[in-house]
């Protein structure tokens, strides 16, 4: 399965906020989206942005990154500029589609 492209956007920014390599990067974030009970596939920038805010700076904090909570608060600054189209392959999603069958 294909990741988001939330997901690819946070783990190039995190690889540029820190000394982590690309393999680092991408493993911290999937290491904190299993946390929050999210997967690298289907994770919205939303989504992304609770991960930013409460699972992600533990997770750097373990990995020796100083100031773990203002590189993720920079993160979530950034991903907030995704296009909200970007998210458009989510609409599918079941959490979508029981959205739209609900009336919510």
């Amino acid at each position: 399965m294909a990741n988001s492209k939330a997901f690819d956007a946070v783990c190039a920014e995190l690889e540029s906020a820190t000394s982590f390599n690309a393999l680092e990067a991408r493993g911290t974030v999937r290491l904190a989206l299993k946390a929050a009970g999210l997967d690298a596939g289907s994770v919205t920038a939303a989504q992304l942005g609770v991960v930013l805010a409460q699972v992600l700076p533990g997770e750097l904090t373990n990995r020796g990154v100083d100031n773990a909570e203002s590189v993720c608060r920079d993160i979530a600054a950034r991903l907030s500029t995704l296009a909200p189209d970007d998210d458009a392959a989510d609409a599918d999603s079941p959490e979508a589609v029981f959205a739209r069958l609900g009336g919510s």
